[in-house]
């Protein structure tokens, strides 16, 4: 888990009952759970984060290497021809 074994995890929990008591010691271990849980999705929200602008960085970079296309070999960007005619 965090390095720790299980007689360590026990001596932790005994030590936790004795200093908060048994009536705090669920509200205490309530409260640690939900910042866990909250922690855990910002950390969750900053690796999507951080996946998208290397995505959008690749996106650019693979685009920055490619020549570009100004028009000269004859063909079109658009269809003018695909749109009807107006009247």
């Amino acid at each position: 888990m965090f390095g720790l074994s299980g007689q360590e995890l026990l001596l932790i929990v005994i030590l936790a009952l004795v200093v908060l008591g048994p009536k705090k010691l669920p509200e205490v271990a309530k409260t640690l759970g939900k910042g866990y849980q909250e922690l855990k999705k910002a950390m969750d929200g900053v690796k999507g984060t951080m996946n998208v602008n290397e995505v959008f960085t690749n996106i650019m970079k693979d685009d920055a290497e490619k020549p570009a296309d100004n028009g000269q070999d004859g063909h079109h960007s658009k269809r003018e021809d695909s749109k009807p005619p107006k009247g």
